[in-house]
């Protein structure tokens, strides 16, 4: 059997957050948002996986299966959910789940700001206000402070490209706000302060924890005429990869491709498979793609994690065909000498997908939405194989 072998220490991982699995996160944007008239939210997240209650059930599947490391979120409005009211008893819980990773041999990886708001952050402005980098920071620092020596590694923001185009551009996020770019560039601005924020923060109270951010990146494919529009996409990413200097790490979050023409995207292209997300190609190469260009980006001094890549489809077979052929572009990246420290797959658990509700099927775990039952799908299987291993087939029919 041919097999592709990745480094010794490289790290396996999955991933969840806070409001896609914990449920009852009433108290932030999202959950006004899924509530309110009008959006384009299919459902509310409700109880979502019931993991705020059945975080041992997912501690004990992710020791079963051998994953590495677990990357999650902490919920900022459990912990603060009035302006400087810190839940001692939030905090608790976040550390109880890093301490029972741990006891499995898995490590974890604690995203401070996951796609949700307070609401009374939201209310006095949002990211379109100076002053939410500054609470932020002190958030980081509060979390910091508990979870040192616990955490593994701490990621600042979740894909604030995200927040900022989504919520600023598209209207798609909270707040929900279309064709804005000044508000999309003044969140921007202060998403890139809140991450050196709390950068400086959780140096400052846990020293030992390297810290980082995580950034979507598309894997833009120019067709005749689509250098400008393409550059102009990529500049929306761009400005939080140039706010990496001298981090620790920066997490790379990879779905699909985009052909760009002369008008912007040109849409899903003939011949190319969609998956269970509107407008994404089965384009499993990009994530190789986009390593490259973050490392580029970043001059080759930023130590890179995939810190999400995944399907969603309800065909595990096809799940597995996609991630074996995302690892072996990882893998190509490290031949070529890029520093890429580990692959964490997206998600754990068939969860809360935002606007889409609960149809797309990311999860290499099936969750019962009535009882919460956990149930390892074969790619969950697959991929435990590759973690014993720390390698894949170099083909699936080997």
């Amino acid at each position: 059997m041919s097999t592709l072998k990745f480094p010794d220490g490289f790290e396996w991982s999955t991933a969840t957050a806070a409001h896609q699995i914990e449920g009852g996160n009433w108290n932030n944007d999202w959950w006004m948002w899924e509530h309110a008239a009008g959006t384009p939210c299919v459902e509310p997240s409700g109880d979502a996986c019931n993991s705020w209650l059945r975080w041992d059930r997912d501690v004990a599947v992710l020791g079963e299966l051998g994953f590495g490391g677990y990357r999650f979120s902490v919920e900022w409005s459990r912990i603060e959910p009035e302006p400087g009211e810190w839940s001692v008893a939030a905090l608790d819980h976040y550390a109880r789940l890093c301490e029972a990773l741990g006891e499995v041999g898995v490590r974890p990886t604690v995203t401070l700001h996951h796609f949700t708001t307070p609401r009374w952050a939201v209310t006095s402005g949002g990211w379109t206000s100076g002053e939410t980098p500054k609470r932020f920071a002190e958030f980081a620092h509060r979390v910091a402070t508990r979870l040192d020596g616990l955490a593994h590694r701490v990621c600042t923001l979740n894909e604030p490209n995200m927040v900022a185009a989504m919520g600023y551009l598209m209207g798609l996020f909270p707040p929900g706000v279309a064709n804005d770019r000044p508000a999309h560039d003044t969140a921007a601005t202060n998403l890139v302060a809140a991450h050196r924020g709390a950068v400086d923060a959780v140096r400052a109270a846990a020293p030992r924890t390297p810290v980082g951010i995580t950034v979507s990146l598309m894997d833009y494919q120019i067709a005749p005429g689509g250098d400008e529009a393409a550059a102009g996409a990529e500049a929306l990413e761009d400005v939080f990869l140039d706010a990496t200097a001298g981090d620790d790490f920066v997490g790379v979050q990879t779905y699909s491709r985009m052909l760009m023409g002369p008008d912007g995207w040109l849409g899903p292209q003939p011949g190319v498979s969609v998956v269970d997300m509107i407008g994404y190609e089965y384009w499993p190469q990009a994530l190789g793609a986009c390593i490259r260009r973050a490392w580029d980006r970043t001059g080759g001094t930023v130590p890179i994690l995939v810190t999400e890549s995944g399907i969603a489809t309800a065909d595990d077979d096809e799940r597995i065909r996609f991630v074996h052929e995302a690892l072996r572009s990882v893998h190509a990246c490290l031949s070529d000498g890029i520093d890429v420290r580990g692959y964490t797959y997206w998600s754990l658990l068939d969860n809360f997908e935002w606007t889409y509700g609960y149809a797309p099927k990311f999860g290499i775990v099936e969750v019962d939405r009535t009882t919460f039952s956990r149930s390892p799908k074969r790619s969950a299987r697959w991929l435990a194989e590759a973690i014993a291993a720390n390698a894949i087939p170099a083909a699936l029919d080997d």
